[in-house]
């Protein structure tokens, strides 16, 4: 399993209820569901990727997440889970909204567009970055928001959400390895993950 998703299985306790938005071929939810006695859903736009988790015994819904969460009543899930899927979102106050509405808490997790390869590569060739965690020119990228740490933090006042937690990471998009960053993050995480709650 991805580094980052270690990280948030850890958080999530035995025996809860679990909604994973955009939860790809179910890597996070198979170990929940034998790891940690979870009861756990999915919603998933790509076909092949929802076939894979049903093989895998796990229930999956097709769709658009940003439509389908609305169908759920309000704290039905003890978290919603929405890993590197923020920054391809075209409403992402309404589906954090909507997130902390179905559920009494969130954890959220992105790729750090502040991350140090990132602003160099922009500053010394003046073209969209390319990375590892970011491997797509600018027109066939998935991505289109430009999200960094800070302007997470700076969007939780703006959206009235808290953070409860914070751990920036450094790690590749499928990577099973990674480290956790204290000692300047923004700059030298390549993603962060937070757990979110209700401000009120």
């Amino acid at each position: 399993m991805r580094f980052d998703l270690q990280i948030i299985a850890s958080w999530i306790e035995k025996r809860s209820k679990v909604l994973d938005l955009g939860c790809g071929e179910g890597d996070l939810l198979y170990f929940l569901k034998h790891n940690r006695e979870v009861k756990c859903t999915g919603i998933e736009r790509k076909e092949s990727r929802v076939a894979r988790c049903i093989e895998k015994g796990l229930s999956v819904l097709q769709g658009d997440i940003n439509l389908e969460i609305l169908d759920y009543p309000d704290n039905t899930f003890d978290y919603v889970v929405l890993s590197q899927t923020l920054q391809q979102v075209y409403e992402p106050s309404e589906l954090i909204k909507n997130l902390l509405r179905i559920g009494k808490k969130g954890i959220v997790s992105f790729p750090n567009f502040s991350y140090w390869r990132v602003r160099l590569q922009l500053l010394l060739t003046g073209y969209a970055p390319i990375t590892r965690q970011l491997p797509y020119e600018w027109y066939n990228t998935p991505n289109i928001r430009v999200i960094t740490l800070k302007d997470f933090r700076k969007f939780s006042r703006q959206v009235d959400f808290k953070i409860i937690k914070e751990v920036p990471i450094n790690s590749h998009s499928h990577d099973r390895s990674g480290k956790i960053i204290k000692f300047l993050p923004d700059l030298f995480a390549t993603y962060g993950i937070f757990l979110i709650g209700k401000d009120k």
